[in-house]
């Protein structure tokens, strides 16, 4: 399979410069399938001085991928540790498409040093100079609503969560990613670049890094989890009792995929997870 095969009846909405040159040496680049998500079919792109990944976005989910594409834009002219965005679009059948930069493997390896460069990779999105983003519209959700929707069908953990935010404070001032965790990290040659931009929005930052941190000490360990959750608290103005604050609402938010959804679950995971409900001061016991 060709590049030409896939990307010559796309109708591109909009491409840099450089995305120009690139589709002008189509001919001579090989596509192979990766392995995609829920959401979408993703090839690697493989050219003579580059390589790409093209997503094409052709199953339930419909996320707004000109938006993805104007933020992805942003956060790489800042230096934020993102693939760099060439080009969105449409195919023949109207899925929305992605192509942007080839940046590696998924992350498969922890240690202090690591754990302390996605910490800071996120803090970078969290701080992205406002002034940036004023044109693109990015949405602010109710917190609530958009992470605890009515619909989900568990009015405990919405009640729960309701009073937990009003607690914390909420905010929807900051990019933030909304879904962080190592399947949307990769790594090349030491760099580790973020990907999967599906839930990017204005929101609150100390959520954004308790669910990460959840995710971590869930599927890694507490060990790993104890290292990654100092780095935040080393690189950034928050406090312990913060982010335990909104470490609760992580619990409630995995808790309702759980229930709803469905979320990993392994052969420990839900003792671990009994476990930090447990250690947690602001939720209730009886949760799982």
């Amino acid at each position: 399979m060709t590049m030409n095969n896939i990307l010559s009846n796309v109708r591109w909405k909009d491409r840099s410069t450089e995305c120009e040159l690139l589709l002008g040496n189509a001919g001579e680049a090989v596509i192979t399938p990766l392995k995609g998500g829920l959401e979408a079919e993703v090839y690697k792109v493989t050219m003579p001085d580059t390589e790409l990944v093209f997503k094409i976005w052709n199953r339930d989910s419909r996320p707004d991928i000109s938006l993805q594409y104007k933020v992805l834009e942003q956060m790489y002219r800042h230096g934020c540790a993102v693939s760099q965005p060439y080009a969105w679009g449409l195919d023949p059948e109207d899925n929305q498409v992605l192509l942007t930069s080839f940046d590696g493997v998924p992350l498969k390896e922890a240690n202090p040093s690591i754990l302390t460069a996605i910490a800071e990779n996120l803090l970078d999105i969290h701080n992205l100079p406002g002034e940036s983003l004023t044109r693109i519209n990015v949405p602010a959700y109710d917190f609530a609503d958009y992470f605890f929707p009515e619909w989900g069908g568990q009015p405990e953990i919405r009640r729960l969560a309701l009073g937990l935010a009003d607690k914390a404070g909420i905010t929807s001032h900051h990019l933030i990613h909304g879904d962080y965790h190592a399947g949307n990290i990769l790594e090349a040659a030491g760099s580790y670049t973020i990907i999967d931009w599906t839930n990017v929005q204005l929101g609150d930052p100390r959520y954004d890094i308790a669910w990460s941190i959840l995710i971590l000490r869930i599927y890694a360990g507490e060990q790993y989890s104890e290292v990654y959750r100092a780095a935040f608290l080393a690189k950034s103005s928050y406090s312990a009792a913060e982010l335990e604050l909104f470490e609760a609402l992580a619990c409630l938010r995995w808790l309702q995929l759980h229930r709803t959804t469905g979320i990993p679950v392994f052969q420990d995971t839900l003792s671990v997870v009994q476990t930090v409900l447990r250690r947690n001061s602001y939720l209730p016991e009886g949760l799982l």
